[in-house]
């Protein structure tokens, strides 16, 4: 198994234990009943094929998909699912081998081998769709199948985290027979290993997970099965909750939600609220294809004058705190250098900044965001930043929203100058707060190529295989994006898990990637 001694501090804070409001979901008599558990969410899959998928989408294939290692409940470093065993056999980090368990297959009968393995994440590659995984596999050389259950990852360059790629739904396996090597699947059919087997699925409305009796990996199911509704309007899925016509809820709360479920009349409803420690995190993003925002100064008095601690405070109420750094609390390196550089927000100073540039005349630029990705909030986000932007009249602020399948197309294609993005980590490790957003060709969709970064401090970085010994280059890191202003913090959420009070499991659902691991709902027998 993959078991370097490297990567065992990292990301302790998203294995913690959970924090709970109200009492129940913890107890259960250590039995469970095998009835289908309705899971509402406003996460919808922008497709079915994961070789063009890098968003929320992930939550899905994480239960319908194998990957060759994992991140169970509570692991900070990945594990063996459809693998027996994987490591480095080289001290440059340059060579991965795994070797699979055998038996394993598909549902459609093909055999899970070697060749499905390669097959899975060349074509990633060979697609190279602009909003899929493309960009985590940046490292990857080629992939040898010397044996039929063995596969070989021949590196460019060390890379150590390269085992939590592997770890990640971007990672995920698919059968040869039923995936072309040269374009997504469009039939609207999935063919997996995973826990689950997906019975049927309606775009935009539901996905009914059957269990897989075939599969053999690391998830201990707990449920027969799970029907995942989607909704894009939370408000409504808060009252199916309520009402009983969905046993549990994640993603899309608005705070005044969250404080809803919280409440003691919520409580009395069978409701409760299950807070988990987050490395969610919000920002902006700069296209300097933007005349406007191709100034230093723009950006920069931009940073100046935004206050995050009143943006949460009255956006979301204490779901979420002031974040100063792409990367989070919790995580290996964390800094504060928005706030080292910027300090609290200061008209007068953005003020300054903008006439020192030569630029006397407020301002005019557009902000957009998504309408239906991360939940009712965001609306509101962007009217608190368009008010403080536009208060001491420096900037005139216009704001778009799109949906998400729209919108992700619009920024990967440039069109925006100023977006906001949210980041839910694809694995545990501070190069996945860096490394994404930097290069030609990045996560944002925005050319930026730090050449310190690129050059020196991810090279660096990957060589290394005790993560928690890398500290010092994402620090350094941090402070370049906090000089270069290319992409602007905002805050980092917690995360919450609704659910009735019969519906146990809650509090180990959470992967650390932020998905939910459907396997972890229960309902209990002796409530």
């Amino acid at each position: 198994m993959f078991n370097r001694a490297r990567c065992q501090q990292i990301f302790a804070a998203l294995a913690s234990i959970s924090l709970l409001a109200g009492c129940g979901l913890l107890t259960d008599d250590g039995k469970s009943e095998q009835k289908r558990i309705v899971v509402g969410t406003t996460s919808m899959p922008t497709t079915l094929d994961p070789a063009g998928a890098w968003d929320g989408s992930w939550e899905l294939y994480r239960n319908i998909f194998q990957t060759l290692l994992s991140f169970p409940t509570g692991s900070t470093k990945p594990q063996p699912d459809a693998a027996q065993s994987c490591d480095f056999t080289d001290s440059a980090n340059q060579a991965f081998r795994c070797t699979l368990k055998k038996g394993l297959k598909f549902s459609d009968g093909e055999p899970l081998d070697a060749k499905a393995v390669k097959h899975s994440l060349d074509r990633i590659r060979s697609i190279g769709s602009k909003v899929g995984p493309k960009d985590l596999f940046g490292s990857l050389d080629r992939i040898e199948t010397p044996e039929p259950l063995v596969v070989v990852f021949h590196l460019k360059t060390a890379d150590a985290t390269f085992p939590f790629v592997l770890g990640s739904p971007a990672a995920s396996l698919v059968s040869p027979k039923a995936y072309p090597a040269d374009k997504l699947r469009s039939d609207g059919k999935v063919t997996g290993s995973g826990p689950y087997l997906l019975g049927s699925y309606k775009e935009g409305s539901e996905a009914v997970l059957e269990r897989n009796d075939d599969y053999q990996g690391f998830a201990q199911r707990r449920n027969d099965g799970v029907t995942i509704r989607y909704f894009t309007d939370s408000a409504k899925m808060v009252t199916a909750l309520k009402e009983k016509e969905i046993d549990a809820t994640y993603r899309g709360l608005s705070a005044e939600e969250i404080k809803d479920l919280q409440s003691p009349a919520s409580h009395a409803k069978g409701v409760q609220m299950v807070e988990n420690v987050g490395a969610e995190i919000r920002y902006l993003v700069f296209n300097p294809k933007d005349p406007q925002v191709a100034k230093p100064a723009v950006r920069q008095a931009i940073a100046q004058l935004i206050d995050r601690g009143a943006l949460v405070a009255k956006v979301y109420q204490g779901t979420a705190e002031p974040l100063y750094s792409m990367v989070p609390k919790g995580v290996v390196g964390h800094k504060t250098p928005f706030y080292d550089r910027f300090g609290q927000a200061d008209p007068n100073k953005a003020k300054k900044i903008l006439k020192d540039a030569g630029i006397t005349q407020p301002v005019e630029l557009t902000f957009w965001y998504t309408t239906d990705r991360y939940g009712a909030s965001t609306a509101a986000e962007f009217a608190e930043l368009k008010r403080q932007l536009e208060e001491g009249g420096l900037f005139r602020i216009t704001l778009q929203g799109k949906p998400w399948k729209a919108y992700q197309e619009g920024y990967k294609n440039g069109e925006y100058p100023v977006f906001g993005r949210g980041w839910f980590p694809d694995f545990p490790d501070p190069d996945n707060f860096i490394a994404p957003f930097v290069g030609k060709e990045n996560a944002v969709g925005t050319p930026y190529e730090p050449s310190e970064i690129l050059t020196d401090l991810l090279p660096k970085s990957r060589r290394e295989g005790d993560r928690s010994a890398v500290a010092h280059e994402f620090e350094r890191a941090q402070q370049i994006f906090a000089e270069d202003v290319r992409l602007l913090p905002l805050w980092q959420g917690k995360l919450y898990v609704g659910a009735r009070e019969d519906i146990a499991g809650a509090e180990r659902a959470l992967d650390p990637q932020t998905a939910m691991q459907m396997w972890e709902l229960y309902r209990k027998t002796s409530w």
